[in-house]
């Protein structure tokens, strides 16, 4: 067992990676990941530190925002905080499968990678997940929406990568993908009323956007 010493740190930690981030995938993304995954582990099960410490670094080595050739910041901390090496082997694996790629998503092999991953795609829809879309877009000087702009279907994930199509484009391309693409009973009727919301949203979006109301 992780000693709660070490959750406490990791959320300092994550504070001071994505302090200042407006891109979405702030600290609060976070947070609402490892709470969500405690969720879903009370119905689903699975080794609750592993979920906990991989929700809470998930994001430490993403991509889109670092520059990380070996998860080297999920690794400083787990080495800083003397996680054993088979601890760090699990989490780092759950990491590295967690993300959409297009075509190249994987589900992960272990049960608590299968709901890190359902925690962190339900953070992706839903009203917060609007928010997080229209927050990344622009901060990536993006446009909301493009007229006759046509979203690109079946990516892998270098195209998905370096795609830089509109915010609403995103939906279409990531987003209204992600409800059939839950791993657990559990992500799967949370998605129902966030993916539902979010078709509402689309069309009062497009029904304002062409002044139909």
């Amino acid at each position: 067992m992780l000693g709660e010493s070490v959750f406490d740190n990791a959320r300092g930690y994550i504070m001071d990676l994505f302090g200042g981030d407006a891109s979405g995938h702030d600290f609060y993304h976070s947070i609402r990941v490892h709470d969500t995954a405690v969720a879903i582990q009370h119905s689903e099960g699975g080794d609750i530190d592993i979920i906990r410490l991989a929700a809470l670094l998930h994001d430490a080595d993403d991509r889109k925002l670092f520059d990380s050739a070996d998860h080297d910041n999920a690794r400083k901390f787990m080495d800083d905080n003397g996680i054993p090496d088979d601890v760090q082997e699990r989490v780092v694996r759950i990491i590295s499968e967690v993300s959409f790629k297009g075509r190249d998503s994987v589900v992960p092999e272990t049960l608590e990678g299968r709901i890190v991953q359902d925690a962190d795609r339900l953070d992706a829809i839903g009203a917060v997940g609007i928010g997080r879309a229209f927050a990344y877009g622009g901060s990536r000087g993006r446009p909301m929406h493009v007229p006759g702009s046509v979203s690109v279907e079946d990516m892998d994930a270098e195209t998905y990568y370096s795609r830089e199509g509109t915010t609403i484009d995103h939906f279409h391309e990531k987003l209204l993908l992600l409800k059939d693409m839950m791993n657990t009973d559990t992500a799967r009727r949370i998605a129902e009323g966030r993916h539902r919301f979010m078709e509402v949203f689309l069309e009062e979006f497009h029904a304002e956007w062409d002044g139909v109301r």
